[in-house]
């Protein structure tokens, strides 16, 4: 006898989680829009729909019980002697090992004893537990052989979860442990992260037995890379030292390659006679003494710094602007290593500013902040990745031009807040006082300088009514200013720099678009050369040339800032992309700066 059901509603009971749910409705596909009385001949026929939410827990725990009694087993596994019984269709659910095993046409399809090998039993055990129930706990003794235990089984949640278990018990005493036991088991997250934690603590790292016990391509892995986080090069110094004396039969030979990457110049002077002068294998180790010697002409001959084979040219962006804001962040671009890395801020908010490099130090003048033109500038030390203010311009100017000239900080043009600026002053760094030089012919605002056969050349701009193609050079020794053939476009805010005898101009604003052409002018025929256009149009960027290559950065192409880069090969006529930097920059500064491994010494101020 069938109790009455009615139609379109339903009842549930959750009194409990685990208890059966019945819903009952009628047997209709008809949406109710569509619903309509039965015929004379129809029936209604209802329908029971019954879902148990404990259903698989229980089905899965009573399999398993089955399992323990060895019920309905059909395949029993076989390691170092004992055995496992289990049911196949029960691995191969979870498996991916085992269902190809039991799947494919593979002779253990049709065994009901299949022999494991390069497997840990206990770690086998843990793993059938984990198929048949959906749980396993993971411990400091067991880590190690359930991870290749699942990689094998391809248990890839299990596996991770032994990933992550290692990545939180990561400790400068045993991070150089995983790292290599996750590189053994190609778990590349965990060596990651197990690699740069030993770098982020190498301090402590360099006082613990695996250290010790690393091998030397490891050991110079470490020290050499530029993320190393220390508080002095000193410490890297003892690290290398430490780990050679800890075998030094066997590792001395190494110490001459593994001293080529500690930063000796970083070192201070008292350290360079007191510890590495006095130290019997730098001292006995021609190459180290090299080494040695190298570091005290960095301290004692300063002048000199940017002929050292250790000097490198980096090349610095600067401040500019994009949609929404002014920027005062900063990065260093290693063409090395085709990266780019943030450094200390300016301390000022600055677009359409001048950019220069004098003396390993890069100089900020003026420009604007969002709300006014600036008089103001600043000079920033990469050794110490700080700015500090110095004396301001007697003009405010933004859009100015701007170079370094024997020992000199020129700005030429610009604009003051309400009018175009034909002026000219300098800057001597030696007494901090800014005086005026000889104006030029033009009002220019916008307009680019270089430095090119002891002549500083100031190209293009616009002149608040004419957008300019003319150029004028000025020469210091006379101190006046003479035309020069003009270019054979209009340009304003172009890039420009001086290479192998030429002096380039690329990209701009003719007045009417943001172009991506580009000329050189030939000084010994006195005329100007088309080159190759960029990949992309460009106006407010910056072009810098570094061993015989120029590199536009930033900008605007009319429609947008950009953060691209492009990298011009003089001898092939060439562009090439290369990273681009973070920060998208319209109206940036730029210039190159030869330091000594920049990226170690950014690191190392950061934590200071």
């Amino acid at each position: 006898m069938f109790l009455p059901v009615k139609s379109n509603h339903s009842t549930t009971d959750n009194t409990a989680n685990s208890e059966d749910v019945t819903t009952t409705s009628n047997n209709s596909t008809q949406t109710p829009s569509d619903l309509s009385p039965p015929g004379p001949n129809e029936e209604i026929l209802p329908q029971a729909h019954h879902q148990n939410p404990g259903h698989c827990v229980a089905s899965f725990a009573a399999i398993n019980q089955m399992r323990s009694n060895v019920q309905l087993c059909d395949v029993t596994l076989e390691v170092g002697g004992e055995t496992i019984h289990a049911h196949k269709v029960i691995l191969a659910s979870v498996s991916p090992y085992f269902y190809a095993m039991f799947n494919d046409d593979m002779l253990e399809r049709t065994q009901g004893i299949v022999r494991l090998h390069d497997i840990d039993l206990l770690a086998l055990k843990h793993l059938i537990d984990y198929i048949y129930t959906g749980e396993i706990t993971i411990t400091e003794q067991n880590v190690q052989t359930l991870l290749p235990a699942s990689s094998l089984l391809q248990m890839h949640s299990v596996r991770e979860a032994c990933c992550k278990f290692l990545l939180r018990q990561l400790h400068p005493s045993n991070c150089l442990g995983i790292r290599s036991f996750a590189d053994a088991h190609s778990c590349k997250e965990l060596h990651t992260r197990s690699h740069k934690y030993a770098l982020q603590n190498f301090q402590q790292v360099v006082g613990t037995e695996e250290f010790l016990l690393l091998p030397f391509e490891e050991v110079k892995d470490l020290i050499s890379n530029n993320q190393l986080n220390i508080s002095s090069e000193e410490k890297v110094f003892h690290a290398v030292l430490n780990w050679i004396k800890n075998d030094l039969d066997e590792r001395q030979n190494h110490i001459a390659e593994l001293m080529s990457h500690v930063r000796l110049p970083l070192v201070s002077r008292d350290f360079l006679m007191t510890c590495v002068e006095t130290e019997p294998l730098i001292r006995d180790d021609a190459q180290c003494k090299e080494l040695l010697l190298e570091a005290m002409k960095y301290h004692l001959l300063p002048e000199q710094r940017s002929l050292m084979s250790s000097m490198r040219p980096y090349i610095f962006a600067v401040g500019g602007g994009s949609l929404f804001a002014i920027h005062n962040e900063c990065e260093v671009y290693n063409p090395r290593t085709n990266n780019w890395t943030p450094i200390a801020a300016m301390l000022w908010r600055r677009s359409r500013a001048g950019v220069t490099a004098l003396h390993k130090s890069l100089y900020v003048v003026g420009g604007y902040d969002g709300v006014n033109d600036l008089a103001t500038a600043e000079h920033y030390n990469p050794l110490t990745n700080k700015w500090i203010y110095i004396t301001p311009m007697g003009t405010k100017r933004s859009c100015l031009g701007i170079c370094a000239f024997d020992g000199l900080i020129y700005v030429c043009g610009g604009y003051d807040g309400a009018s175009c600026l034909s002026s000219t002053e300098r800057y001597d760094p030696l007494t901090s006082i800014w005086s005026s030089c000889p104006a030029m012919s033009t009002r220019r605002r916008y307009c680019r300088l270089a430095v090119l056969e002891n002549c500083i050349y100031s190209l293009g701009g616009f002149d608040s009514t004419n957008y300019q193609s003319s150029v004028e050079r000025f020469d210091p020794r006379v101190g006046r200013w003479f035309p020069v053939p003009s270019m054979t476009a209009r340009r304003s805010s172009c890039g420009v720099a001086s290479c192998d005898g030429y002096l380039y101009c690329i990209g701009g604003n003719d007045g009417t678009m943001c172009m991506s052409s580009g000329e050189r002018f030939n000084l010994r025929r006195n005329m100007w050369e088309p080159i190759t256009a960029m990949h992309s149009r460009r106006s407010t960027h910056e072009v810098v040339e570094v061993d015989g290559s120029l590199y536009a950065l930033g900008g605007n192409d009319g429609s947008s800032s950009l953060n691209t880069v492009e990298r011009y090969d003089t001898r092939l006529n060439k562009w090439t992309i290369v990273c681009s930097m973070v920060a998208r920059r319209s109206s940036v500064g730029a210039a190159v700066l030869d330091c000594f491994h920049l990226e170690r010494g950014l690191v190392q101020t950061t934590n200071l």
